[in-house]
Parts: structure tokens; C-alpha cells; sequence
């Protein structure tokens, strides 16, 4: 975008040109910040719903995926934490966040 001002044969700078350039300055803002939005913002906002109703649909019984890398079977569901059974032997059960699981496999029924 060429930004200069032109000069009158007396010297000073033309109203008109000063004015237009305001203005073009105001429309790229706007502009970089709807592409800022479009390609930022709304993308993680809409992860994020989709994260919020995974986690509301968990139910007992369903295989998740740690966000670490673990896989294990819900065993139980409280208002912030869940309990994860890990392995075959049903020893290992590790209470966690739920903000800890990345993935949820609905239990075949």
C-alpha cells in the first residue's frame, strides 16, 4: 500500500489525501482483525465445545485415551475427576482430572 501525501504547487499537503489515508489505515485494522477471528478464535472456541461435549457424554464403562498416551476403561465419573482402570488385572485404578482425557470410545453394548 503506497502511503505518501501529495504536495500542492504551494507547498502544503492536499485535505483529501491526508483523509484518505486514515481511512485505508482503518479498513486494513479491521481487516486483520476478521481474519485474526476467522482463522484464530473461532477455531479453538469450536474445539473447545467439542472437547466440553465429549466429556459431558463419558459414561461408565467407555475406553479413553489419556492425554499422555494411556488407554483404560472408565470405572467411575464424579463432577471434576474420573477414575481409569488401566491394564488387565483391575489393580491399577488412577483417579484424574477429566480435563486429562484427549479421547473417548463409546462401550459397545
Amino acid at each position: 500500500m503506497n502511503s505518501f501525501i501529495l504536495l500542492t504547487a504551494d507547498g502544503s499537503a492536499s485535505a483529501g489525501t491526508a483523509g484518505g489515508l486514515g481511512f485505508s489505515y482503518i479498513i486494513s485494522i479491521v481487516l486483520m482483525l476478521a481474519v485474526f477471528y476467522f482463522f484464530m478464535i473461532k477455531p479453538q472456541k469450536k474445539e473447545q465445545k467439542r472437547v466440553e461435549a465429549m466429556l459431558q457424554d463419558m459414561e461408565v464403562g467407555d475406553v479413553v485415551v489419556t492425554t499422555s498416551g494411556f488407554y483404560g476403561v472408565l470405572i467411575d465419573i464424579t463432577e471434576d475427576d474420573v477414575i481409569v482402570e488401566f491394564g488387565s488385572n483391575k489393580n491399577c485404578r488412577i483417579p484424574m482430572r477429566k480435563s486429562a482425557i484427549s479421547q473417548v470410545e463409546k462401550a459397545e453394548k
